[in-house]
Formats: structure tokens, C-alpha cells, sequence
């Protein structure tokens, strides 16, 4: 009896030696480090970036124009947070970021000088007497007058549009946007019936830029 209780006892005494140097392995040893092959916070943002460059410039010009402020904020909030850990990037990422950089602001100084040509007052002019057939101050247009234009602007775009240039939808935008700034400051003027007329005549315009846009998308 006596020779089984120490043999029991030289058991237990072992398992609990054999615990502790397992528990003691465990704490000493260390962490695993991310493998190479695992992308970091900054690789993943690039990817972001590349795919937000890719979408704007795939969705063409004049469909974007009425956004062009905020894109222009989205692109410096992403292009800053990458710039200050772009040394953490890969020779291959920075070479990816370099080229989307350039591609983004390329299209956006293509933006900015259509944009600019479209609202020099000559050309602005000229072109709006040409869509609305009619000679008018639009900032100073009544109420009751905007449906019509609206209807003279989508008529000349219907008509015109399988003709035009990338400069002619700038020309065509701007004065769809001279509108709608008036149109805002009148609106209460206008009897909801009118109101839903220009709202249909303004998503026409949208859907004929977006048509205009894909076809181009489809060419390059």
C-alpha cells in the first residue's frame, strides 16, 4: 500500500512538473509576425485609391462636372494620408501611386480647363442663345419662364447631342446649372405641377449625359 501511494505520488508529482515547463514554453514563446505575403493598412489604402482614380475616370467628363468640388476633396483626403506613409509602400506601390496620382490630376486639369472655357462669358453666352434659341437673363428669368427654357435646352440636346463634343456637353452642362440656380431661388413661385415638369426635364438631361458618357467608355 505504501509503495503505491509513492508511486502515485511520484505520478503526480511528474505530470505537474510536465504542466509547468508547457505553460512556461507557452509564455517564452513569441508572437508570430505577420507573414510577408499580408497586405498592410497603406497597401490596402493604395488599392482604394487605384479603384476610386479607375472609377472617376471611367465615368467620363461631363457626367462628372456637377461633382468635381467634392471629387477634388476626396482626392486630396486620400492622396494626403497616403503621401505621409509612402515610404512604407513597396517600390512597385509607389510606382502604382505615382501613376494614378498623375492619371487623377491630368483628368482633373482637363476638367478645370473645359469647365473654364464653358463659363467665359462669350462662349457661355454664345452657346446658351444657341440651346435655348432665345436671347436671356437667366439669373433674372421669371418663375413661370424656367419650364420653357428647360424644354428649349432638352429640345436642342435631344436634336444636337449625336453631334456634340466633349466641349459642346461642358457648354450644354453649364447652362442646365445657370438654371437650376435660378430654378432654386423660385421654386416656391412654380405650382407643383411645373415643379415635377422640371424635374423630369432635369433627369432627362442627367440620362442623355450618362448615354453620352457610356459611348465613350465603349470606344476607348
Amino acid at each position: 500500500m505504501k509503495r503505491f501511494l509513492l508511486s502515485l505520488s511520484f505520478l503526480t508529482a511528474s505530470l505537474g512538473a510536465t504542466m509547468l515547463e508547457a505553460t512556461a514554453q507557452q509564455k517564452s514563446t513569441p508572437a508570430k509576425k505577420p507573414s510577408a505575403s499580408t497586405p498592410t493598412a497603406i497597401e490596402r489604402d493604395l488599392d482604394v485609391f487605384s479603384d476610386w482614380v479607375n472609377d472617376k475616370l471611367d465615368r467620363a467628363e461631363v457626367g462628372v462636372r456637377r461633382e468635381l468640388p467634392r471629387i477634388k476633396e476626396d482626392f486630396e483626403r486620400q492622396s494626403k494620408r497616403l503621401d505621409k506613409a509612402v515610404d512604407s509602400l513597396s517600390s512597385q506601390s509607389k510606382r502604382e501611386y505615382n501613376t494614378q496620382k498623375k492619371r487623377y490630376q491630368n483628368w482633373e486639369s482637363k476638367q478645370d480647363s473645359l469647365d473654364a472655357t464653358a463659363r467665359q462669358p462669350e462662349a457661355a453666352s454664345s452657346a446658351q442663345r444657341r440651346l435655348l434659341n432665345e436671347n436671356v437673363t437667366i439669373s433674372r428669368a421669371r418663375a413661370n419662364e424656367l419650364p420653357e427654357l428647360y424644354l428649349h435646352l432638352l429640345e436642342s440636346t435631344r436634336e444636337q447631342r449625336l453631334a456634340w463634343t466633349q466641349a459642346d456637353w461642358s457648354a450644354a452642362s453649364a447652362v442646365l446649372e445657370r438654371l437650376n440656380a435660378r430654378y432654386e431661388q423660385v421654386r416656391e413661385q412654380l405650382p407643383l405641377e411645373e415643379r415635377v415638369r422640371i424635374r423630369s426635364l432635369q433627369a432627362e438631361f442627367r440620362t442623355l449625359e450618362k448615354a453620352r458618357d457610356v459611348k465613350d467608355i465603349m470606344k476607348e
